[in-house]
């Protein structure tokens, strides 16, 4: 049997130590930022429509209002450029659907604060998979938001 003994001076150890920690570090950073941008949501039911509204915080209509069929635009104008900030905000990006026909269900909400009616949560689906969607009040000079209760 050989066995052979390795010296290793003090400062060398500790760069290789700082050296493995900084790769863990940047690995873990790596594999969370992944998870957060893969995120899905599988929608292709209403129960799984209705969970995910509850888990954003809402109590909404036990069935759909409306479910519209829309065809994203090729090229966006100032409103669908707007309306995709506020979707990236969320984790979204509508850029990758132009051109695809997507579902948009509609819901009425029943616990906005300070709003007992006219507030919708509309849900943007492409092949059962969320793809954005927001909370709006339908009355003149109303608003728009995430999917998420504040």
């Amino acid at each position: 049997m050989f066995i052979k003994a390795i010296k290793i001076k003090k400062s060398s150890f500790m760069v290789l130590v700082a050296a493995v920690v900084i790769i863990i570090v940047a690995v873990v950073m790596a594999v969370v930022a992944g998870a957060q941008e893969g995120v899905t949501y599988q929608l292709k039911t209403e129960k799984q429509r209705q969970k995910f509204l509850a888990d954003m915080g809402w109590e909404v209509s036990e069935e759909y209002l409306e479910c519209k069929v829309v065809i994203i635009p090729e090229k966006f104008n100032d409103v669908y450029e707007k309306y995709n900030k506020l979707q990236k905000k969320q984790g979204f990006d509508l850029e990758k659907f132009k051109g695809k026909t997507v579902e948009i269900y509609t819901y009425e909400v029943k616990n906005y604060p300070d709003h007992e009616k006219n507030i919708i949560a509309s849900l943007m689906v492409y092949e059962g998979e969320l793809i954005g969607g927001d909370v709006s009040c339908i009355e003149l000079n109303g608003f728009m938001q995430g999917l998420k209760k504040p």
